[in-house]
């Protein structure tokens, strides 16, 4: 073979393995520039923050976040240690600013509470605290049995006071249980506005308090009208709430004979000999009482 022409073969592949080395090199050096800036450090999470936790600079540390930042993350470590969560943080998750209260808010509970809303303490046994299933997270509803001021004869009385109504605290968890196990305590914590607040603080120290468990989805809010010791025996009459007055239940309970209106013919008996006659004259209008299987 001519040795010329395996010179300029041995140069071309030379010339063709140095510019390969040379582009792979750039396209690395590129990459790596790129890689370099997508990624960022921020804080994260040390060990799981539970609801209630007052964060402290060893539950922090530093990590690489690929991508763009999560809104309201926080990157400086003093903006966050002190501060009470009101949202759980998983260990490795990166601190927002919504998963925390406020400077100087304190901890436990209290962050919990929205502006604008109470925490109502409720005393529980095992059959009002639905033997220990009533949880933190879950909805319930408040029912008040007693006697009121004009109670009537209907005995004791039970109405609902305040549906889907969440529960804050069970105890003094205030975690929320994903297994949904039962945990019997003697408060629990109903998060509601202040003038319902008003309204369990008083049927709290005048009833019996009772809660119902409810669907946590479902929203809808029942239109019920009460019942009463004497209706379990009597049945409820028909149209009459718990809360109409006395007068009211005593004319539904007692109401008033049934009067008709009739139309009577005055008559008048003529006597001529041994004939007797009767001739009308006239008429009037009577009231008369109807009978009571014609109403």
């Amino acid at each position: 073979m001519n040795r010329r022409l395996l010179g300029v073969i041995a140069f071309a592949v030379v010339v063709a393995l140095g510019a390969s080395i040379v582009v792979y090199q750039l396209l690395v050096r590129r990459l790596g520039a790129d890689t370099a800036k997508q990624t960022t450090s921020m804080l994260v999470a040390s060990r799981d923050l539970p609801i209630g936790y007052v964060v402290r600079a060893e539950d922090l540390e530093s990590a690489s976040w690929g991508g763009p930042m999560p809104p309201g993350a926080i990157t400086n470590q003093d903006e966050v240690v002190g501060r009470g969560a009101i949202m759980m943080t998983l260990r490795g998750e990166p601190i927002l600013q919504s998963h925390f209260a406020a400077k100087g808010a304190g901890a436990g509970l209290a962050v919990t509470i929205p502006n604008g809303k109470r925490a109502v303490a409720i005393k529980v046994n095992e059959v009002v605290g639905l033997a220990g299933f009533v949880l933190p997270g879950m909805k319930v509803d408040v029912i008040a049995c007693g006697e009121p001021p004009e109670k009537g004869n209907l005995g004791t009385q039970a109405r609902t006071l305040l549906q889907n109504v969440q529960v804050l605290s069970a105890g003094q968890n205030i975690q929320r249980d994903n297994e949904g196990k039962p945990v019997t305590v003697q408060v629990v914590n109903l998060l509601v506005n202040p003038e319902e607040a008003e309204i369990l603080s008083l049927a709290g120290n005048e009833t019996k308090i009772q809660l119902v468990l409810r669907n946590p989805l479902d929203e809808e809010t029942a239109k019920t009208p009460g019942t009463a010791v004497s209706y379990l025996f009597t049945g409820k009459p028909k149209g009459l709430p718990i809360s109409a007055p006395p007068a009211m239940r005593a004319a539904i309970k007692n109401p008033q004979p049934k009067v008709q209106k009739v139309i009577v013919p005055v008559t008048m008996e003529i006597v001529s000999g041994g004939k007797k006659d009767n001739v009308k004259v006239g008429q009037v209008e009577e009231e008369h009482v109807v009978p009571e299987g014609n109403k």
